[in-house]
């Protein structure tokens, strides 16, 4: 077959620029052969990224859908290639963000035989995507490719185009003739303006001006909308909690900004929701139900561009379909400032004294570092530019209550899957999306040993290329699955399990010095601002190994965390003298929150 024959693989390479894309993240295979050789032939017109596992290219698939707001795309071969991309997919599909994976699979006439590799892609992939086709002709490549990008994009969901071997290496057809059966697709999609009717955004006014106490809950819905948010809320005199997706785009800052809500969020957010009679809620399907207002307390009002969340998660008496931004901007004029400030002031009390208590907590002696001491430090000295991906594990608890985001910098995580491993993947795909910005990656030792220390690999294989060499990865070791065994203490009350949740010790300081980066080890409170400052102001990517305390409580905010001290008591007992730390920590941070709340 001649170089110069094109081939459906090359026009799978021309439909995927066509559809805007600059980068693809995978790992080779022979069922994808043919298009790995026509990314070579179109040369630097498409960065293909090489992770060290599929798991992890797709991840990375999801973070650059999630930093930059375009198509994540990942590459696979067949069989267990294709499997190792499920969770990847299931995590763009539970926080709705668009990915196309592209999968090699064997030729046709084996397929369903019980052949090499022979699994039923279109079975396997089905749950996890919005759309998924297997290519059947070379007539047939550009409507299934066009369809998985609009499907993504409309949808926000995770969409598979699988590609037979042979098909990949059939001649593309062009153009494409005019007959039955043959569709004649383009790679055109343009953003529409969403917006409710004008009745229903009065009906939304009336129920939110007749409150006294009115709350928002933001989520990542309103990624473009932090102004509106703003300006909402301030008419309404309103306290603001966030979904752990919608952090980034608030300014917590704000003083009556009260932090993320739910398990892992801060007693503020728990006073906000808890006291509200009136709840807006925008852009966000927040899944701790829990901890919304009790039903029947407040009168609900939700924007969301996907008419399906409408009501999905609590009562909703308005529901508004439409983009935030816009549907803000349109609600702002029909409401009414509140009557006086007593609403205010009991939000901005209840945001300074989770502040305080949060600094408190910070503070309080551990063996060697407190894990949210560390966070907190970070917060002091984040870079203006940065982006931040975080990983899954006691490390979350502490981005949310402890790091203060300043306005325009990302922070991602998988939030609703809660897939741990996810911050190296993130990180690196932030990265090469903007490689003149400063990353930090935030993970615990269970997650680093999971995938981080594979792909700390592929950052020192790419960095020396970055504009800003500043990839920063804190490791907060601990020897411990901190967040599996603090919930077996909380929802179980039963005491830690080694066996299952200690860790290996790994020297990871000391790896990336063997990497040809940088590592630093801190294990004195001391050296920690001295340690934040020479990672962040390095010539290279950096490994921050901080050696924290495995004992710090992961306790709800009061007062869910007071109903639970009973059974975490107990469950610590049972550890013996090995529970005696855990327990005086515990009891602090009760007696505090309880002073201060």
């Amino acid at each position: 077959m001649g170089q110069e024959q094109r081939l459906v693989a090359d026009l799978v390479v021309e439909r995927l620029r066509a559809w805007g894309v600059r980068r693809l993240f995978g790992h080779s295979g022979d069922g994808i052969n043919p298009v790995l050789g026509a990314l070579r032939r179109a040369g630097e017109e498409l960065e293909f990224v090489q992770a060290r596992h599929e798991e992890n290219a797709a991840l990375m698939a999801v973070g650059h859908a999630k930093y930059t707001g375009e198509v994540g795309v990942v590459l696979s071969t067949q069989g267990p290639g294709a499997v190792h991309l499920l969770n990847g997919l299931y995590d763009a599909k539970l926080d709705s963000v668009p990915v196309v994976a592209v999968v090699g699979q064997q030729q046709r006439t084996v397929l369903g035989a019980e052949y090499q590799q022979g699994i039923d892609l279109q079975t396997l992939f089905g749950d996890a995507t919005g759309y998924v086709q297997t290519v059947l002709a070379a007539e047939h490549a550009p409507t299934v490719l066009d369809r998985a990008f609009r499907t993504a994009l409309a949808t926000r969901q995770p969409c598979a185009v699988v590609l037979p071997h042979d098909v990949q290496q059939l001649p593309a057809p062009d153009p494409l003739p005019q007959e039955h059966g043959v569709i004649v697709s383009v790679p055109e999609r343009r953003r529409p303006r969403v917006l409710p009717q004008l009745e229903d955004l009065r009906q939304a006014a009336e129920v939110l001006n007749a409150s006294r106490r009115p709350a928002l809950l933001v989520g990542q819905g309103a990624r473009h909308a932090g102004e509106q948010v703003r300006a909402v809320a301030e008419r309404l005199g309103a306290g603001v909690t966030t979904s752990l997706l919608g952090k980034p785009w608030v300014d917590e800052r704000l003083p009556t900004s009260a932090g993320v809500m739910g398990h892992l969020g801060t007693s503020a957010s728990a006073t906000v929701l808890s006291e509200c009679d009136a709840l807006l809620i925008v852009g966000s399907n927040d899944p701790w139900t829990e901890f919304y207002p009790p039903p029947g307390r407040a009168r609900t009002v939700q924007v969301d561009l996907d008419p399906r969340h409408l009501g999905n998660r609590y009562p909703v008496e308005v529901g508004l379909p439409g983009d935030a931004a816009e549907t803000l901007e349109a609600l702002l004029p029909l409401l009414d400032p509140p009557a006086d400030d007593t609403w205010r002031r009991r939000v901005t009390g209840a945001v300074a004294r989770w502040r305080s208590l949060a600094e408190r907590r910070a503070a309080l002696p551990a063996q060697p570092l407190n894990p949210e001491l560390v966070v907190r430090e970070l917060s002091r000295r984040l870079p203006a530019d940065a982006q931040v991906s975080v990983d899954v594990g006691s490390i979350t608890y502490w981005y949310a209550r402890h790091l203060t985001l300043p306005p325009g910098v990302q922070a991602h995580l998988s939030s609703t899957l809660a897939s741990m491993g996810s911050a190296l993947p993130y990180g690196i795909a932030a990265k090469l999306a903007d490689p003149s910005r400063p990353l930090v990656a935030l993970a615990g030792d269970g997650a680093v040993q999971m995938n981080g220390v594979a792909e700390l690999i592929t950052v020192a294989g790419l960095w020396r290329r970055w504009a800003d060499p500043r990839f920063v990865v804190c490791v907060l070791n601990n020897g411990d699955l901190a967040e599996v065994t603090w919930e077996q203490r909380e929802m179980e009350g039963d005491p830690r399990f080694g066996a299952s949740q200690r860790l290996p010790d790994f020297p990871y300081a000391r790896y990336a010095d063997l990497l040809g980066l940088r590592g630093l080890r801190v294990d004195d409170p001391a050296d920690l601002p001295a340690a934040w400052d020479a990672a962040l102001s390095a010539d290279r990517p950096v490994v921050l190994e901080a050696v924290v305390d495995p004992e710090v409580p992961l306790l709800p905010p009061f007062p869910a965390g007071e109903q639970k001290l009973e059974q975490v008591r107990s469950a610590l007992a049972q550890d013996g003298d090995a529970g005696e730390r855990a327990l005086r920590l515990l009891e602090e941070q009760a007696r505090q929150e309880r002073e201060l709340g």
